[in-house]
C-alpha cells in the first residue's frame, strides 16, 4: 500500500528523506489553508479573541495523542527551540554539569555549547560506543559520564546521525533517582513511535510533528512535567509575562504567545493525528521498519560493513543509518546520487565516519530502495 497520491512529493524523485524536514498530506495541508483563510477574514478577531482557545482545543487533541494533559505541553515551531527555551531557562553555572551523547544533532549541540560558554557550566559529549546491542549496557555505559557536578542530562530519543532509539525512559528512571534532571530532543520520535510523555518520565521533551506526524512545517511541542514548569522562562517576553489575565498556567503564558505569528501549522496539528489514524499507520509504520531493515541489510552485504545495531525494533524504527567505505567522498556521492538518479538521500560525515541515512514514510516503496541500493552500488565501489 502507498499513499503517494495524498503527498505533493515530485514523482520523479525517490524521496528517502523524510526525516530532514518531514512531509505534509493534502488533507493537512488543506485545513491549514482553510485556518489562513479564516484567519485572513477577520485577524483582529482570530487572534485577538479567538487564539487562546483555539490552540488549547489543538492542544487538547495533542496532549490526547501523546500521553499527557494539555496544560503540560505549549506548541513551538521546531524541537531546536524547544531545547533553546530549556538551556536558556535552566539556571546552571560554574561547577554544573550537563551530560549528553556524542550523537546528538548539531544545531542543538550548538546550543548547549552557547549557553555553556555565556553561563560557565560544562557540556559534556559522552562517547556511545558501536554498535549498540543492549539496552542496560547502553545505560550502564553512558552512567560512567555521571558525576557529582552533573545537574542535567540531555539526550535525543531517536538520533539524527545514526538514526538510533535510545533507551530514554531506562535513563530517565536512573537520572530521576539520582536527582539529576533529564531533558529530551524527541525530534524524530513523534509519529514514527509510540509516545506516552507522562509514562516515560522526563522533566523535559520537544518534539517535531512536521516529521513524521506529517503535521504542517513549524510545528511542534515542548512539554514539562508539572514540578518543573516554574522553571521554565520565555525566550521572547511578551504579554504572557505579568499576564492581565492569566490562563491555566504561566508556563501557557509565557510560551504561547510571542507576538504575531501564524498559527495555522498548530491548528492543523489535530488533523494530521486524524489523517494518521484513519489510514491504520501502525501497520504502515510497521512495514516501512519492515523496508528499512532490508535496505540496512542489502546496504550490509554491499559494503561488508557491520551495521549500527541488531536487526531489532528496540534500536530503529522508519529511518536508519549504514556506515560507507572510508574512501567515499560524502559531497560527491550525495552530489550524485540527486543528480544522476534523483535519489534524495542524506550522506552524513559524523565522528570521521560517513553514513547513508534512509528514511521510509508511507509513500515509499520497495522499489525506491531498490533505486537506492542500484545507485550505491556503481558510486561507491
Amino acid at each position: 500500500m502507498t499513499l503517494r497520491d495524498d503527498f505533493l512529493l515530485d514523482p520523479t524523485v525517490t524521496f528517502l528523506n523524510h526525516g530532514s524536514f518531514g512531509a505534509t498530506p493534502r488533507p493537512v495541508l488543506d485545513a491549514q489553508r482553510r485556518w489562513q483563510d479564516e484567519m485572513e477574514r477577520q485577524p483582529v478577531e482570530f487572534l485577538g479573541r479567538r487564539f487562546y482557545n483555539l490552540l488549547a482545543q489543538s492542544r487538547k487533541n495533542l496532549a490526547d495523542y501523546l500521553g499527557t494533559q494539555p496544560n503540560n505541553l505549549v506548541y513551538v515551531t521546531n524541537a531546536t527551540t524547544g531545547v533553546n527555551i530549556i538551556a536558556h531557562s535552566l539556571n546552571l553555572g560554574p561547577g554544573d554539569e550537563v551530560l549528553t551523547t556524542d550523537h546528538e544533532y548539531g544545531a542543538c549541540d550548538r546550543a548547549w555549547r552557547f549557553y555553556a560558554h555565556r553561563q560557565g557550566f560544562k557540556y559534556t559529549n559522552q562517547t556511545v560506543s558501536l554498535p549498540v546491542t543492549d539496552p542496560l549496557q547502553f545505560v550502564d555505559s553512558f552512567w560512567q559520564g555521571v558525576n557529582s557536578n552533573t545537574r542535567v542530562i540531555y539526550i535525543s530519543h531517536i538520533t539524527s546521525p545514526t538514526a538510533l532509539i535510545f533507551p530514554v525512559d531506562l535513563i530517565c528512571a536512573r537520572a530521576r533517582k539520582a536527582g539529576i534532571m533529564t531533558v529530551v530532543d524527541g525530534a524524530h520520535a513523534p509519529g514514527q513511535i509510540p509516545l506516552s510523555l507522562d509514562a516515560l518520565g522526563a522533566d523535559f521533551y520537544t518534539g517535531n510533528l512536521h516529521k513524521w506526524l506529517c503535521a504542517p512545517k513549524g510545528s511542534a511541542f515542548l512539554y514539562a512535567r508539572p514540578e518543573v514548569q516554574n522553571l521554565i522562562h520565555p525566550l521572547t517576553v511578551s504579554w504572557g509575562w505579568e499576564a492581565e489575565t492569566p490562563g491555566p498556567s504561566p508556563f501557557i503564558d509565557y510560551l504561547e504567545w510571542t507576538g504575531t505569528r501564524d498559527i495555522s501549522a498548530f491548528l492543523a496539528v489535530p488533523d494530521a493525528i486524524a489523517y494518521q489514524e484513519s489510514r491504520q499507520w501502525p501497520a504502515l509504520r510497521a512495514s516501512c521498519h519492515e523496508l528499512a531493515a532490508q535496505t540496512q541489510q542489502r546496504i550490509t552485504r554491499l559494503t561488508g560493513l557491520a551495521p549500527l545495531h541488531p536487526n531489532d525494533p528496540v534500536w530503529f524504527a522508519q529511518m536508519a543509518s549504514s556506515p560507507l567505505p572510508s574512501h567515499v567522498n560524502a559531497a560527491w556521492l550525495k552530489e550524485q546520487l540527486y543528480s544522476q538518479f534523483r535519489v534524495e538521500v542524506p550522506i552524513v560525515t559524523w565522528n570521521n565516519r560517513i553514513f547513508v541515512r534512509y528514511s521510509f514514510q508511507a509513500y515509499n516503496t520497495p522499489d525506491e530502495s531498490d533505486t537506492l541500493i542500484r545507485a550505491l552500488e556503481l558510486l561507491i565501489k
